[in-house]
């Protein structure tokens, strides 16, 4: 699996359990779907990525996007 990859599906993750969480826990979770979408779009504006940094420290390969 490529860094792009990695980090599409931790986002998509994230917005994921912050829907359910907001569903089943309490509606200020819906704040981490907002986190997360800030940082998908100043990632592709920027190219700056905290958890492409963090998947490239576990030793994924690096893929278009994030070199």
């Amino acid at each position: 699996m490529s860094l792009d990859r990695a980090v599409m599906m931790f986002a998509g993750l994230m917005v994921l359990v912050s829907v359910a969480l907001t569903h089943w826990v309490h509606p200020a979770w819906i704040w981490l779907t907002v986190f997360v979408g800030v940082n998908l779009m100043q990632a592709s504006v920027t190219g700056f990525c905290p958890a492409a940094m963090a998947f490239r420290r576990l030793g994924v390969r690096p893929g278009q996007a994030f070199r």
